[in-house]
């Protein structure tokens, strides 16, 4: 009996030894050779100022947004924009007089014209969100304007964002450019989560890789790899032709992950597109506790694995061995003196903790907590999962109190989202 748990003892501690190895492995290939997607200095590229600045038009979707309007929409309005700009807030069946506020808030003070306008309840394959997008262009488009800005109505812009974002694009001669804005952390739980909501974003979707387009550019001088699309929802410039190309937003109607089904339309008919990290672009909505962020995550994270089980498999065993893996090495080697699972697991989770470092010092949180990544990854897997059960419990992704089980599901009013 001593001896038989003997030999099992060291086939557990071998199988540390080899599953750690691997996940070591897995990072060195992550550090050196996925865009180097731990690098925060992908912010907006070299521009110059037009000789004449195009017209903008700026399309907000709002739905049940009050609780953050005051916060955000006087920055948009505020724009200091030497061309002919204008927003469009499309209220979406708001309950909480978001539209009122609206047109309250902008006559306290001068600023852009603001249009507020309802576009009635999305038909079957539509999600709320991308139907309200679809009203806002149509309406932007009696005035012709060159570039679109579609922006959430929690994001404030600086005051010369709207400027600088046509200036990137104008000068790179992209069609798209986005930046992930930078969310709020100021809970315990924002701390701990947001931070690795972009980290993880940037390693699906490498920025360097995704500013590859006809010229092959990333806006960095760096040669980029043109299947590789994303942009973030929060503020996207986009160029109305391309638009009517893509055929944005009716190509994407059913799209959960919107901004991302976006960056590839366009892509995929030959546009280019530039993602950063944005300055002077910042999300303004809280998310005190777990709670929120869950719903956050979990609303659309079984649809970003297309609905199929093998790949939500694939991607628990992958979070596992790449992050779970490390710290269960370190602790079986401490546990057992094995320096042959202890190491590399001590160094794979000393990459990690490495690769997260810089993400932290652009929120601005303290260095330690970039050892905690493991637990957050593992939170990270529990809302995976979580979100597939919804799913296939016919409770679906969810945009502001509506929920879509199918990509082509009617909404469904009165749920959480």
């Amino acid at each position: 009996m001593g001896q038989t748990a003997h030999v099992s003892a060291d086939v557990w501690t071998a199988a540390v030894t080899v599953v750690s190895a691997l996940s070591f492995a897995a990072w060195l290939w992550l550090l050196l050779a996925r865009g180097f997607f731990w690098r925060t200095d992908v912010r907006l590229p070299a521009r110059e100022d037009p000789d004449v600045w195009p017209s903008v038009c700026v399309v907000v979707p709002a739905r049940d947004e009050a609780a953050v309007l005051p916060a955000s929409l006087p920055s948009l309005l505020a724009q200091d924009y030497p061309g002919r700009a204008e927003v469009f807030l499309v209220d979406d069946g708001s309950t909480d007089g978001t539209a009122d506020l609206a047109c309250e808030l902008a006559r306290r003070r001068e600023g852009l014209p603001l249009t507020v306008d309802s576009p009635g309840e999305p038909p079957a394959g539509w999600t709320g969100k991308l139907w309200a997008v679809r009203h806002g262009i149509g309406l932007a488009r009696a005035r012709e304007p060159e570039y679109l800005l579609l922006t959430d109505a929690d994001i404030a812009h600086a005051p010369d964002s709207l400027r600088r974002l046509v200036a990137a694009a104008r000068t790179g001669g992209f069609d798209v450019v986005s930046q992930m804005a930078r969310l709020r952390v100021e809970s315990v739980w924002e701390r701990l989560v947001v931070p690795a909501f972009v980290y993880f974003f940037a390693q699906l979707y490498p920025f360097r890789w995704i500013g590859g387009g006809r010229a092959g550019s990333d806006g960095t001088g760096r040669k980029g790899r043109t299947r590789t699309a994303a942009a973030a929802g929060g503020c996207v410039l986009l160029r109305a032709d391309a638009a009517e190309r893509a055929r944005v937003p009716d190509a994407i109607r059913h799209a959960v992950i919107d901004d991302v089904a976006l960056a590839r339309a366009v892509k995929g008919v030959g546009g280019r597109v530039w993602l950063g990290l944005a300055d002077g672009v910042d999300s303004v909505r809280p998310y005190p506790q777990l709670r929120d962020l869950w719903r956050m995550v979990s609303r659309s994270a079984y649809a970003q694995l297309r609905h199929n089980p093998l790949v939500l498999a694939g991607t628990v065993a992958g979070l596992a061995l790449v992050y779970l893996v490390p710290p269960a090495a370190v602790v079986v080697g401490a546990a057992t003196g094995g320096a042959s699972a202890l190491v590399p697991g001590a160094a794979a989770w000393l990459v990690m903790a490495g690769t997260y470092a810089p993400m932290l010092r652009y929120y601005r949180q303290p260095l330690w907590l970039a050892p905690l990544l493991p637990f957050t990854a593992f939170l990270y897997l529990l809302m995976t999962v979580d979100s597939a059960v919804r799913h296939y419990r016919g409770r679906g992704a969810a945009w502001k109190g509506r929920t879509y089980a199918r990509p082509d599901a009617v909404p469904e009013e009165g749920r959480a989202a």
